[in-house]
């Protein structure tokens, strides 16, 4: 018989209390002697209402590290009827680390502190979350393991916290220049992501009581051949294309040039963002028969702002594919941009929110900017 993998819970943590746009500057704390003067624009264009950031609001201070997130998310699952001892593989994925080694996954693990489990921790921005999904659904689907916990997890609040920037502010203002801002690609991120953890137990059996959702098959593809690198961090991007990465740099050029924060090229994600992770994978899916519009029922997209869902929808047309936007689920505007936790994050809303029926077919899309890149997800409700 065939083996099949199941998700049988899922779980998210959003730290402290939602920040909304009027107070987040506060929060992250302002980047020079005035207001971002892009920051109204971008949440505009965003539309983001709320999110959550692991800083105390008062001190600004950070409250959890991306492994005690983690850790969190998967304690709640513990409190939904998972045994977290029994965990037999651990897959964390995440964008940022706490620290370059060890990796995400064995910190993760030491924070929980369970019995010994296979780990495994999968890199990436948007996809490193889905990616840890595809290995505990492989695992299971081979024989490997009975049962796998995924997660993905970010803690982006950390670099984007005024204090971050100080160092190549203050080097403009000793150049004399006018009106120094930090340039724009750094800038507009500021507004965009958010923190949070997302946890999901799979087994190869549905649950007994409940509904479960039965993974049909996960689909990840790269165009990293065809284009540069559009959104990056520990680098800064030269003329020609290339990334020039940190070890290039002497230390003092980390902080003057603002090396490690992440940035955004925002007019390459414009030009390609759709076309790359939307309409030319979408339409290989619908050629192949793995896609069939008419059936899905649930649509869960995880796009980075307000401003691409229209565009998103017609990159589905053109691919063949017109799911109406009332099928659609998102939380964007109220949970934020949480990078590789969206997906967690969106489906246990779905998942808790006693909407699901048994039979339905819900379809994930998740595309990541770094350098092109998407994954699309196909569940069913058994």
């Amino acid at each position: 018989m065939t083996q099949k993998v199941y998700i049988n819970n899922i779980a998210a943590f959003l730290p402290n209390q939602p920040v909304s746009n009027e107070v987040m500057e506060s929060v992250l704390g302002q980047v020079g002697e005035r207001p971002s003067r892009v920051r109204k624009m971008i949440l505009r264009s965003n539309k983001i209402t709320s999110r959550y950031y692991a800083i105390d609001p008062d001190s600004g201070a950070a409250t959890h590290s991306n492994a005690e997130l983690t850790a969190v998310a998967i304690r709640k699952l513990g409190e939904q009827g998972c045994n977290i001892d029994d965990i037999e593989l651990l897959a964390c994925g995440t964008t940022l680390p706490d620290q370059l080694m060890p990796n995400h996954a064995l910190m993760v693990h030491g924070e929980l502190g369970i019995p010994p489990c296979e780990v495994i921790a999968t890199a990436g921005i948007c996809l490193a979350g889905t990616m840890s999904l595809k290995y505990g659904y492989l695992s299971i689907l081979a024989g490997q393991s009975s049962n796998a916990v995924a997660t993905g997890s970010e803690n982006i609040s950390s670099m984007m916290r005024g204090w971050s920037f100080a160092e190549e502010i203050g080097l403009r203002v000793a150049q004399l220049e006018k009106n120094p801002a930090i340039a724009f690609e750094k800038d507009f991120l500021r507004w965009m992501l958010s923190d949070g953890a997302g946890a999901l137990w799979m087994s190869n059996r549905p649950n007994p009581e409940g509904i479960s959702l039965q993974v049909d098959w996960i689909y990840q593809k790269s165009y990293a051949n065809e284009l540069d690198a559009c959104m990056y961090a520990g680098a800064d991007k030269l003329a020609d294309g290339k990334l020039k990465g940190w070890r290039e740099y002497l230390p003092q050029a980390w902080l003057e040039q603002s090396i490690f924060p992440i940035k955004q090229d925002v007019k390459l994600l414009n030009e390609k963002i759709v076309e790359y992770t939307v309409t030319k994978p979408l339409l290989e899916l619908v050629e192949q028969g793995k896609v069939e519009a008419e059936k899905i029922n649930w649509y869960l997209p995880h796009y980075s702002s307000g401003f691409f869902r229209d565009k998103v929808y017609e990159g589905m047309q053109a691919a063949g594919c017109d799911i109406p936007q009332e099928k659609w689920f998102t939380n964007l505007s109220s949970k934020g941009n949480t990078g590789s936790a969206s997906i967690y994050i969106i489906l246990e809303e779905l998942f808790n929110s006693g909407r699901l029926k048994k039979g339905e077919k819900l379809l994930c899309f998740i595309p990541e900017s770094g350098r092109f890149s998407t994954a699309f997800m196909h569940l069913t409700v058994v």
